[in-house]
């Protein structure tokens, strides 16, 4: 009789290979979305119609490198009052105060239901409205009086209207960033001694810009391209400067793409800065946010061990 433990393979379970699964569908769908697109990318760059020379003496002429200039400005000026205002609205947002409260609902219910083209449009015409903007002392004839179309510029009410627009959605990052803290945090906070505005500066923003920093660099890269929408108001910038190049030599299609690659260039600057900024935020947050709760808690028990000691000593 032959022994079955001689003649049946053992195998350790160590000795086991794990092998994939083959997915054979998946690499002929690959290979045909690349064929798809190097057929696409190669009709395009190869077309006939298309001066690529022209694209490329255009992408650092004197017109499109001022109009970078200007929106460049335009996308930090607009970006830093909206985030100015958002942080503004979204405590008002968070404000026991009913008025405060009201007024913030009713800012992004303005500015949010109304596309910004049409602010655009509004702020750059706000002379229509009001001809001269005047400041007097009452009952005197002491003060003076300038002319709107003097103040409100293309770039003024770029920015304005930019800016303003980016307020009401930062004010919903902003809150979503506040809410994001525990409540423990403010009543640690309130414990060590800090009144709302303190803790509100020094405890709960700088723990929200976890969740604030990301959506914050998406609405920039966001900004930038909405920039391209002051060119209906001529502000010169990088779209409204390749649209009076194409005005004259009518190679509309080679500019346009000047300008897409223009905003590529820039948005793929943001993006990188914004990865750095993040990683920096995550690592300073980690060094910074246990000592918070940390410094409550031996605060606390600093206090304890004192009123003891205290009565301690007195009995």
């Amino acid at each position: 009789m032959i022994n079955s433990t001689l003649t049946e393979p053992h195998t350790h379970p160590d000795e086991l290979r794990t092998v994939a699964r083959r997915h054979p569908w998946r690499w002929v769908s690959a290979l045909l979305a690349l064929a798809v697109g190097t057929a696409v990318v190669w009709s395009f760059a190869g077309s006939p119609n298309l001066q690529w020379g022209e694209v490329g003496s255009c992408l650092t002429a004197g017109s499109v490198i001022d109009g970078i200039g200007l929106t460049v400005l335009l996308t930090v000026v607009a970006q830093g009052v909206g985030i100015v205002g958002g942080i503004v609205l979204a405590v008002m947002r968070r404000s026991s105060n009913p008025v405060l409260k009201a007024i913030s609902g009713l800012y992004l219910w303005i500015f949010r239901g109304t596309p910004v083209l049409i602010q655009i449009i509004f702020w750059y015409n706000l002379a229509l409205i009001f001809p001269a903007v005047a400041l007097h002392i009452p009952f005197t004839s002491i003060g003076f009086s300038v002319a709107t179309n003097s103040l409100i510029t293309p770039v003024a009410a770029a920015v304005i209207a930019l800016g303003l627009n980016e307020a009401a959605y930062m004010a919903e990052i902003v809150r979503g960033g506040l809410i994001s803290v525990e409540q423990g945090q403010s009543e640690a906070a309130a414990t060590l001694g800090m009144t709302r505005g303190q803790a509100m500066r020094h405890v709960i923003l700088p723990q929200a810009l976890r969740t604030i920093v990301p959506p914050t660099g998406n609405e920039l890269i966001n900004m930038l391209k909405n920039t391209s929408l002051v060119s209906v108001i001529a502000a010169r910038e990088l779209l409204t400067a390749t649209q009076q190049i194409y005005g004259v030599n009518y190679l509309v299609i080679e500019l346009l793409i000047v300008a897409s690659i223009w905003y590529l260039a820039l948005s793929t600057v943001a993006s990188l800065a914004q990865s750095l900024l993040e990683r920096r935020l995550q690592v300073v947050l980690r060094v910074r946010q246990q000592p918070w709760t940390a410094r409550a808690a031996h605060r606390l028990a600093s206090l304890r061990s004192s009123a003891t000691l205290t009565s301690d000593g007195k009995s």
